[in-house]
């Protein structure tokens, strides 16, 4: 379950080990969460919606108070799990096996088609980003490509970040996409967007920390500790969003 180099048990707690000196110490490998967390890096989230598109065609999306809403909604489900996930590869434990976690936890097959079809195009931006090994082999094992939060992850790991920062990461990225989104689909003013993910910055503090905690407890005590949020409305509203012959947003 664990891979070289990642998480070893010490005194029965888990502890991170033989990461990149640059993790382990936060310095310079600190400002790639920057471009890992960017909405320019071309890992092709602007063409998804994160299901607001579904939620302001059904209605209950309208403003900047239900934008939060459902922000939120999604950051402690959708984001939770995702974080907790990204957290864990980021750590080293196997993500082969947190692909089949992912998988697990995401009962809608076109979710499922969505976090392969970004984990794919992740893949090759952190590629060119941040060549290595682990991430060759990844993309080779999974040639049809593997879930975005565990890609995300990878690629953490492989710019000397840690499981905290991967878990920041996806539970931003959570919020961002919706939000970016409903800009376009509604005109609503990019200020009241970005005030709505500023109050939110508290509770994505809680979800990462959260997230990171249980993803390094997976390391010895199995992935089965990772958070399994569900959102079940999300997954319905995706299913209808795929069948529509007209759309601006992929999901």
């Amino acid at each position: 379950m664990i891979s070289d180099g990642g998480i070893a048990p010490r005194k029965g707690r888990g502890e991170l080990r033989d990461q990149p000196q640059a993790a382990r110490s936060c310095g310079t490998a600190r400002a790639a969460l920057l471009i890992l967390a960017d909405g320019r890096f071309p890992a092709g989230g602007h063409a998804h919606s994160g299901g607001a598109e579904a939620a302001v065609k059904a209605g209950r999306l309208t403003d900047a108070p239900s934008l939060e809403a459902f922000c939120r909604g999604r950051l402690w489900t959708a984001g939770l799990t995702a974080a907790g996930i990204a957290g864990a590869a980021a750590a080293g434990v196997d993500p082969l096996a947190l692909d089949e976690a992912a998988d697990a936890r995401t009962p809608s097959a076109a979710l499922r088609a969505t976090a392969r079809r970004l984990g794919r195009q992740m893949m090759r931006a952190a590629r060119a980003a941040w060549p290595c090994d682990a991430l060759d082999a990844l993309a080779a094992a999974r040639p049809r490509g593997v879930h975005q939060p565990v890609v995300l992850g990878a690629a953490a790991r492989a710019a000397g970040l840690g499981p905290s920062d991967a878990a920041y990461a996806a539970g931003y990225e959570a919020m961002n996409g919706p939000a970016t989104a409903v800009v376009r689909l509604l005109g609503l003013d990019p200020f009241e967007a970005t005030a709505v993910l500023a109050r939110l910055a508290p509770e994505l503090d809680e979800v990462a920390t959260r997230a990171a905690e249980a993803a390094v407890r997976a390391g010895y005590e199995g992935i089965d500790v990772l958070p399994a949020g569900s959102a079940p409305l999300l997954d319905i509203t995706a299913e209808q969003h795929a069948g529509r012959p007209v759309r601006l947003f992929a999901s």
